[in-house]
């Protein structure tokens, strides 16, 4: 961020023809902010990204956590169009190099969208059946997330540095860079959402110079409330993308509502910059509409269209999965102490002849619409006659309360395995879920300065972090008697980011290169990256596999509820 100092300011004036510090700073930073460059260091950021997520992927060779579910369901979906059910050894088949003669034939009742199992079965199809290649789809939308970091944070805050420091900072948090590395849905789902809110911000801009441009020199009746700009093309793209991180899990529908409402009141606070009275009003229906399609109704094609391998085997799943179990399981009254009766109360569309055509495609429809309802009773209901060693609280997530351990490899004797620990101890590898802490517990002061700045300065750039951090943390309060895990709070993570990037503009100021404010906060800036960087470094074994002693994991093992 640069701005043109005063002209009495001395360090401006050149001396013998020869440019100040000032100058040359400023050249710098101007060079800097050349597109070519900007998108350069974003993308060699992005390529370092990649390369760490990549290092060493397919250890370990096991299925980690809830790999066991959607690595087998990527495969089934690739090579038969729908997720089938397997036998009870899968797992240790696979592992051996085994892919045929597992699947049932029957359909299986996954509970969560495709979108992220065909992005998975798209690294399978490439690499194999094996760890690297249910990962490697991961790894690559981990590291593409953070360009898109990269480049919504330059836009919120014109500096392509603190772009940069977004990007860094995203690539240096552990849930992040662990999820990258897991053939699990958040980090596909964190990457659309970025997408979709990257997408949505470039629409502020866009909309308010089409505005500006459509706008009439003078103000008269017939444009009292301004044009209607019915094509939106930033918003459109949003569309797409928000159905595909609906797509992938159903929670990302909260957030577009949240973030559409921003939409119509940026909306408003455009018009009312032109002068237009009443302009929330007036908005809702001139732009709430064309956002509304753009977003919303685009957003629900892209969805139904992802499911296009159910539709096509519907049947299936009307012989094997009508009976509507979970449904029944709360509407009969039953309690966490009684099994889910079947019975012959089946889907509407599973009893009636079978149709052709557009008829086909609503039996279809409405089957898959059954099917949603039971999933939704097993997430909203059934799940809470559930627990799970590593279940935490929302309420702590942003404080790193409980994370999840996904693989551990115990009691590794001295001497074997490259074990070198003492003779009366012994070694351990484990890769944990949990966020780098200084950024988690920095950015918690970063995200109370934003909803104050937000409210007091009434500077919008704030309220993409507050809304942001909001709509994917607060509803998941609303579930906390249910087993829910700290990786969820991935999606949190590049709102809790730009919160931090944002204090820290706001900390450095607009001044010239040199002056006390500046250099002060360019100093706290960077000591706390610096800080986030050694805490990463730190986590790295406990994030990667690594083996270790029982003391140096303990090291790292700051609270009893982290084991």
């Amino acid at each position: 961020m640069t701005t043109t100092a005063p002209e009495q300011a001395p360090e401006l004036v050149a001396v013998d023809g020869r440019p100040t510090a000032w100058q040359r700073a400023r050249g710098r930073l101007d060079r800097l902010e050349d597109p070519v460059v900007a998108w350069s260091a974003a993308i060699g950021l992005t390529l370092l990204a990649l390369f760490l997520r990549l290092w060493n992927l397919g250890s370990p060779k096991e299925f980690e956590f809830d790999e066991t579910y959607y690595a087998k369901d990527a495969w089934s979906l690739l090579h038969h169009g729908y997720v089938q059910g397997y036998v009870g050894d899968a797992n240790d088949k696979i592992l051996d190099g085994q892919t045929d003669g597992l699947w049932t034939g029957d359909p299986s009742m996954v509970v969560h969208p495709e979108v992220g199992k065909w992005m998975i079965a798209a690294g399978e199809k490439l690499f194999g059946m094996d760890p690297f290649g249910w990962r490697v789809s991961a790894a690559v939308i981990g590291a593409l997330m953070v360009l898109v970091m990269c480049r919504l944070a330059r836009r919120l805050t014109g500096s392509t540095m603190l772009g940069l420091v977004a990007g860094l900072l995203l690539s240096l948090d552990g849930l992040q860079f662990v999820l990258s590395r897991l053939a699990l849905l958040d980090i596909f789902q964190a990457f659309f959402m970025l997408c979709g809110v990257a997408c949505i911000v470039n629409d502020r801009d866009w909309f308010r110079a089409r505005l500006a441009g459509l706008m009439p020199t003078q103000e008269t009746d017939e444009y009292a409330a301004g044009p209607v700009v019915w094509f939106r093309p930033w918003l459109l793209v949003g569309g797409v993308v928000w159905g595909l991180a609906i797509g992938t899990k159903w929670s990302s529908a909260l957030v577009l509502a949240a973030f559409g409402l921003l939409v119509w009141l940026w909306s408003a606070g455009a018009r009312r910059s032109f002068g237009v009275r009443w302009a929330v009003v007036k908005s809702a229906f001139l732009d709430g509409v064309p956002a509304f399609v753009h977003l919303v109704a685009v957003a629900a094609v892209v969805y139904v269209a992802s499911w296009t391998g159910w539709l096509v085997h519907a049947d299936e799943y009307e012989e094997h999965l009508a009976s509507s179990q979970y449904t029944r399981f709360v509407a009969e009254g039953k309690t966490c102490d009684d099994d889910a009766l079947l019975d012959d109360d089946r889907w509407p569309a599973a009893t009636e002849a079978d149709a052709s055509g557009l008829g086909e495609l609503r039996q279809s429809l409405h089957s898959l619409w059954n099917y949603h309802q039971d999933v939704y009773t097993f997430h909203a209901h059934y799940l809470n006659c559930s627990s799970h060693t590593y279940a935490s609280k929302p309420s702590g997530w942003l404080l790193l309360n409980r994370p999840v351990g996904v693989a551990a490899d115990t009691d590794i004797e001295p001497g074997t395995r490259g074990c070198q620990a003492p003779a009366d101890s012994s070694c351990i590898r484990q890769v944990l879920l949990i966020g780098t802490p200084a950024l988690w517990w920095g950015g918690c002061l970063a995200l109370v300065l934003a909803l104050v700045v937000w409210v007091g300065a009434r500077d919008w750039r704030f309220g993409v972090a507050v809304v942001g951090v909001a709509a994917t943390w607060l509803p998941w309060l609303l579930y906390d008697d249910r087993p829910i895990f700290l990786f969820y709070a991935v999606n949190c993570l590049p709102f809790v980011v730009l919160a931090i990037v944002l204090a820290m503009g706001r900390l450095i100021g607009t001044g010239p290169p040199g002056s006390v404010r500046r250099t002060a906060g360019v100093v706290l800036s960077g000591s706390f990256v610096v800080v986030v960087l050694l805490n990463f470094a730190w986590f790295w074994p406990i994030f990667t596999h690594e083996l270790l002693t029982y003391d140096e994991w303990r090291d790292r093992i700051w609270f009893s509820r982290w084991i």
